[in-house]
């Protein structure tokens, strides 16, 4: 994968619920090989952003490319498999299943089972501890334990661009601190990552660029230094 230029471009989308539009003329570039974040309170239009990018509530105007393709009116499992996995807010994952079993539905594109097992290695690599609680069932795992199987889950697919919905949510000081440690990594692998979030000093220690949403508009954007320089983020966020 390049390390320059656009993985992901959104261009001047509007996106609405009913008829009530939650996006409004929303505009961004995340960079390949880059961490960009998407930063900006609860109600601020985060989470339709991801929504719209993978298909779940296509904008109705505008549009969103991945590379050369364009994703506008793809259906999700078709934009999911032109390389691009969601990590959903809320440590989602299925509760029943092993840690194994919730991995391997990560890789269900895959039909290459020497793949998959490689796949796996690398997922323990980066998370021994799931390693150690492969044959546990999910749910009854730790909220951070579960935090790392829904990261790892997300790497099964083998991503060009990982979207990473609000990480830190409902997680202890010291586990958000590992979580971010670990996105840092899976960048440094080449991996870009769209990282939505609330925790704003986390994000622009790790981030390269971001922008700021408010009620489903961009108000702010430039790099990750920019935006913590940035005179209105600072009073919004830093107090």
């Amino acid at each position: 994968m390049t390390t320059n230029g656009a993985a992901l471009r959104v261009e001047h989308i509007h996106t609405a619920y009913d008829k009530a539009d939650v996006l409004h003329d929303v505009s961004l570039v995340a960079e390949a090989g880059k961490i960009t974040c998407i930063l900006g309170s609860n109600g601020s239009g985060k989470s339709t952003l991801i929504r719209s990018i993978l298909g779940l509530t296509p904008p109705r105007a505008g549009r969103i490319l991945f590379g050369d393709i364009e994703l506008t009116g793809l259906s999700a499992h078709r934009v999911i498999a032109t390389g691009i996995a969601c990590i959903p807010e809320g440590r989602k994952v299925f509760p029943k299943l092993t840690v194994a079993e919730n991995l391997q539905v990560g890789a269900y594109q895959t039909r290459d089972a020497a793949r998959i097992r490689a796949r796996l290695d690398e997922v323990y690599a980066i998370f021994p501890r799931l390693r150690e609680r492969g044959a546990q069932i999910a749910g009854t795992l730790s909220g951070g334990e579960q935090a790392m199987l829904s990261i790892g889950r997300g790497l099964m697919a083998e991503p060009r661009l990982l979207l990473i919905d609000e990480p830190s949510l409902g997680l202890a000081p010291r586990l958000v601190k590992e979580n971010f440690q670990v996105i840092e990594r899976i960048n440094a692998a080449g991996i870009t990552v769209l990282l939505v979030e609330q925790n704003v000093h986390q994000t622009l220690r790790i981030a390269h660029s971001g922008y700021v949403l408010a009620q489903g508009r961009v108000v702010a954007s430039g790099t990750a230094q920019e935006l913590a320089a940035n005179a209105e983020v600072r009073q919004a966020y830093f107090g």
